[in-house]
């Protein structure tokens, strides 16, 4: 099953993408992922899908990237998704520094997702 990424750079997103993605498992909608934040720190990471709308959902799967092999993809809305820390509980916010957003995110095979 095939899937289109297509992002576009804004508020959340510092980055335009647009790629399709063969993708290898179904999707799953996901609340947490294993992530890095801007400051290069590994840790859990609540994760929404953002549109133009604000919050929607963000899903996972496993997908053949040509130039990464097999990575898990997790991707959201048209402007990409959201982050912050497992343990904070604030409403998603575009001005909360503690937040941070990505076109999507293309993370190792076997990473942890919720």
């Amino acid at each position: 099953m095939l899937v289109e990424v297509e992002v576009t750079e804004g508020e959340n997103s510092p980055l335009d993408l647009h790629r399709m993605f063969d993708l290898l498992s179904d999707p799953i909608e996901v609340m947490r992922v294993y992530a890095t934040n801007p400051m290069g720190e590994d840790l859990w990471c609540r994760v929404t899908g953002w549109g133009s709308d604000g919050p929607c959902a963000a899903m996972s799967a496993l997908a053949e990237d040509s130039g990464e092999g097999v990575v898990l993809l997790v991707y959201g809305g048209d402007q990409g998704v959201r982050l912050q820390a497992a343990g904070s509980n604030d409403e998603w916010d575009l001005n909360n520094p503690a937040q941070w957003g990505e076109a999507c995110l293309m993370l190792a095979q076997g990473t942890p997702v919720e």
